[in-house]
């Protein structure tokens, strides 16, 4: 699959926020608003539809975003408060950089939107777009769901998402090891007919990602099991990782 910065948002934007609520969003802006602290600047990568965006504004933190579809920042816009926050329309991992300069204090990318970028090569080049634009010792927070190839059988899977009276989501998925990506076919069936929503993603276990960002002249300064700072173990299925700029 041929996937761009944009396409996510030219296949979700149209339930986006109904569709991909994560159920975590109050806990990861309670996190982030303490950690950051009201008067920080604050870049945040894929700002989308504005899930985080929004309320940690509402808690004095100045967030500019970075957002690769034309129609996330439409659903943005849309709400209030959404027309006064800066956002390039840009690829996050764009190898000559994007609009937005900073220099900011704080950046963070959330909701496996790393794995987006279908390349390891993508994925260190956002690294380093976001180096470029902190001020020395500012820190990157990365949240991402810890890779589990078990429910794998030949390198394939289908599984259930949702199913009642009226829906039935099913995700169908192929696995490449070499390159470290799942290519899937999100399958809605409804009333009013079946949609297709494919994405691709490229995973990268913990270690890997800790190695992006030193190439980027990071240093990882804490990592948690999940957004109520839960120990990170072996059984952890995510990770939320701050890195520091040296």
């Amino acid at each position: 699959m041929d996937f761009k910065a944009d396409t996510f948002g030219k296949l979700n934007a149209e339930d986006y926020d109904a569709a991909n609520d994560p159920g975590t969003t109050a806990h990861s802006v309670a996190f982030l608003a303490e950690l950051y602290g009201a008067g920080s600047h604050v870049l945040e990568l894929a700002i989308g539809s504005g899930r985080m965006a929004l309320p940690l504004i509402e808690k004095g933190i100045e967030i500019s975003g970075v957002e690769g579809s034309p129609e996330m920042v439409d659903l943005m816009r849309a709400k209030p408060g959404g027309q006064d926050i800066a956002v390039g329309i840009n690829d996050m991992a764009a190898p000559d950089g994007y609009d937005l300069q900073g220099p900011f204090d704080h950046a963070f990318l959330v909701f496996n939107t790393l794995f987006n970028l279908t390349s390891q090569e993508a994925q260190v080049q956002a690294f380093r777009n976001v180096a470029a634009r902190l001020k020395p010792g500012g820190t990157f927070l990365i949240e991402t769901y810890v890779p589990n190839l078990d429910s794998f059988v030949d390198n394939q899977r289908v599984f259930t998402k949702k199913v009642d009276m009226a829906n039935a989501w099913i995700e169908a998925a192929k696995h490449d090891p070499v390159s470290q990506t799942f290519d899937m076919q999100r399958i809605r069936i409804t009333a009013e007919g079946i949609k297709l929503v494919p994405l691709v993603m490229r995973y990268a276990y913990p270690p890997e990602i800790d190695l992006m960002a030193q190439l980027a002249g990071f240093a990882l300064e804490a990592r948690w099991g999940g957004w109520d700072k839960s120990p990170f173990t072996a059984k952890s299925g995510m990770h939320v990782s701050l890195y520091r700029l040296g």
